[in-house]
């Protein structure tokens, strides 16, 4: 019991940094849930899914009415980008095989090699978020074809690695589309919604899916009010500070996810 007292508390640190960063609930919820409600990690990942799904789902909503969100552009990102994790999870992660060889001596277990490999990526993309850069207004030229790429390209890699997708939305969006900062994580949160809620549909068609409603609803419920109090924050926070903070984090991460899949390969 007092496990997961500790774990609904986390529930709302979870739903202040989504709200605040527009991105980080999966990574977030997933250990919660097995550390402290003793999930398995298979089952954590279908909670987490409802739980970022809903609690993203009321942040779009709240930035839709604050106007920080382009719904021609978001469509244009979103689709590709629902379309291509679909199909990465469908035809891709299943071909890959369980074990790559890179040389003679150096070999990785499947899930290791794409851990590895997403945490490079973080590491990449929060280094020009933590440098700095001025915000600038996006160009039109071609920006409806190179939202449609970026958008395929972001979700073959959140369907690569099964979560991250705002980890790899706001410096896209941010960096090679020079979105500003605030409206690219509300777009962050509208997809995320749109990836979170589609996966959790899917798993209730499975019947051998048991769901324990009262801890679902009460970490979403809790995790919710934690991305109001994030959204405040989100608001108060000037745009460079905010693009900064979110790159340090994303560093944080990626290095934490580096090590630990180094340490248990060996």
């Amino acid at each position: 019991m007092a496990l997961e007292i500790i774990g609904y508390f986390l529930a709302l640190f979870v739903g202040l940094v989504l709200g605040t960063l527009g991105g980080g609930g999966s990574i977030l919820a997933v250990p919660i849930l097995v550390v402290f409600f003793q999930l398995e990690p298979q089952n954590a990942t279908i909670y987490s899914l409802f739980i970022v799904g809903v609690t993203s789902l009321f942040g779009a909503i709240q930035h839709f009415k604050s106007k920080l969100i382009n719904p021609k552009n978001t469509l244009l990102f979103g689709i590709p980008a629902v379309i291509s994790i679909s199909l990465t999870r469908l035809l891709v992660v299943p071909a890959i095989p369980p074990h790559i060889r890179l040389g003679e001596h150096i070999v990785f277990e499947k899930n290791s090699f794409i851990m590895i490999l997403f945490a490079i990526l973080m590491i990449l993309a929060s280094i020009p978020m933590i440098r700095g850069q001025k915000e600038h207004a996006a160009t039109k030229k071609n920006r409806p074809t190179i939202l449609v790429i970026f958008g395929g390209i972001i979700g073959f890699i959140s369907g690569l690695v099964g979560a991250g997708g705002g980890f790899m939305i706001i410096p896209s969006l941010s960096i090679f589309m020079k979105v500003p900062i605030k409206n690219a994580i509300a777009t962050s949160i509208v997809i995320i919604a749109i990836n979170s809620l589609s996966g959790f549909t899917a798993e209730l068609f499975k019947p051998s899916l048991e769901l324990n409603w009262v801890i679902l609803l009460a970490f979403t419920l809790i995790a919710t009010a934690g991305l109001i109090i994030g959204l405040k924050l989100n608001h108060k926070l000037n745009a460079a500070k905010l693009k900064k903070g979110f790159g340090i984090f994303v560093l944080i991460i990626g290095i934490f996810i580096l090590i630990t899949e180094i340490v248990s390969g060996r």
